[in-house]
């Protein structure tokens, strides 16, 4: 049991941070401390049932694969063992593990001012606004900077509340939205859910891709006088397994928002800045919503930074009162740096229609192995970059995922649920690199055949 102690508070901070500033060589002897502290660590004072999870520590061997370094789509451990990055910290990555454009700007950034006073105009979360402003579809114009895309969501459900006067949701089965207490209200996933039931009231499901189970949500709501703000959907439904619903699902929702009155709110926060082959998920159906949620990516894959972004006319709720929803670090100007400097590294590389493009290769790819080793893969789906690989059953997946991982490649199921298995590198992923991990996909998918 650890009780307080100032003296090896002081010493293990000292320890790490020698060793962060290159101060301390890095022999083996260290490399190996590193990995011991690290797994001690999580046992005894984050979560030891992360060791029993994380292929990176059961499947390993003696020592976890404890990362260290990461460039581009290229991972090394603090062993040195190098992999390929397939997973992109779900959607983080975007632009690759640490893009120079980007550590550069938050650097630049970081000597001027690193936070700031919460007094005083400043001007780089303002420009940051007024950029995404200009790359927004339809009328979507005023935001919200936070940390989190869960802090995203939560902004979104209070701000349509706000405007409506009504306190209603529809949200989407299987739909994944944030683990804070409003988002996870909307959340489509019962074990998740249940454990913290009751969540926010006057919430309903509708099944996801479904037009009539959304329109009959909205029925029942309007016959029994229970108010409904918004309904609340992924482009493409990420955690899912990279679920696209059918192409008339997204322009539909919008018709049902203007023929009920209520708000289309889009979490963009997985599908948003090129994910999926457009700079939008929404792009793909050329649909408008109201309020529109980001995160992941928009920082460039360096800082965190989310935000929830409306329309004047549903903005100016907000107005008069400005202080109605706030945050201390939201916004920050390292993170509005990184996200400038991501966007115009997603728009000079023109990641999107990277992302469309090898999406559509991998894709070709991975249903030819499908035919090449029957009784393995069950379906290949997902747009752009954000791809599922759904298995015949969960045990094949994770025998999938844990075959990647042995010959280093970064994947994970999805949901708690190994039966489906996510491909979501950097969008500038190199194509030698792709080509690489599609054959040590192959091998993989053999030896299961077999």
């Amino acid at each position: 049991m650890t009780t307080r102690n100032l003296e090896v508070a002081r010493q293990e901070a000292a320890w790490i941070n020698r060793i962060i500033s290159g101060e301390t060589h890095l022999t083996e002897d260290l490399r190996r401390e590193i990995v011991q502290k690290t797994v001690d660590n999580f046992r005894d004072h984050i979560n030891k049932g992360f060791l029993e999870h994380r292929k990176s520590a059961t499947i390993a061997g003696e020592f976890a694969v404890t990362e260290w370094t990461g460039k581009g789509s290229i991972l090394t451990d603090v062993m040195g063992r190098e992999f390929i990055d397939a997973l992109g910290g779900f959607g983080l990555y975007s632009l690759g593990i640490s893009h120079p454009k980007v550590v550069a700007a938050v650097k630049a950034q970081l000597e001027r001012s690193p936070q700031y006073s919460q007094e005083m105009l400043d001007p780089i979360r303002a420009q940051l606004a007024h950029v995404i402003a200009n790359l927004t579809p339809g009328k979507i114009q005023c935001g919200f900077f936070a940390n989190s895309g869960t802090e995203g969501i939560e902004g979104a459900i209070k701000l349509a509340k706000l405007h409506t006067g009504k306190s209603g949701f529809i949200a989407m089965t299987n739909g994944f939205h944030g683990k804070t207490n409003g988002s996870l209200s909307l959340m489509g996933k019962a074990v998740f859910r249940s454990p913290m039931l009751p969540l926010l009231p006057n919430i309903r499901f509708a099944e996801y891709g479904d037009l009539d189970s959304v329109e009959a949500e909205l029925k029942k709501a309007e016959i029994v006088g229970e108010g409904i703000a918004g309904i609340v959907a992924e482009p493409v439904q990420g955690e899912a397994g990279a679920v696209v619903p059918p192409p008339d699902f997204w322009p539909g929702l919008r018709r049902l928002c203007d023929k009920y009155g209520v708000l289309l709110i889009a979490d963009e926060v997985q599908t948003g800045f090129g994910r999926v082959g457009e700079i939008f998920g929404v792009d793909l159906w050329n649909v408008e919503p109201d309020i529109m949620c980001f995160g992941k990516a928009l920082g460039g894959g360096v800082v965190a930074c989310s935000a929830f972004f409306a329309t004047p006319e549903v903005w100016a709720c907000m107005e008069p009162n400005p202080f109605i929803h706030t945050t201390t670090t939201g916004g920050n100007p390292i993170a509005c740096a990184a996200a400038l400097a991501g966007i115009e590294v997603m728009l000079e590389e023109d990641t999107p229609r990277q992302a469309k493009e090898k999406g559509e290769y991998v894709m070709t790819k991975v249903r030819a192995l499908q035919e090449k080793y029957p009784g393995v893969l069950k379906e290949v789906r997902g747009k752009g970059l954000l791809i599922g690989m759904l298995f015949e059953n969960g045990d094949i997946g994770y025998k999938a995922a844990a075959g990647l991982f042995k010959r280093r490649v970064l994947t994970s199921g999805t949901l708690n649920n190994a039966q489906a298995i996510r491909i979501e590198p950097a969008l500038n992923i190199p194509w030698n690199i792709l080509d690489e991990m599609l054959n040590r996909l192959e091998d993989t998918l053999k030896e299961l055949a077999a």
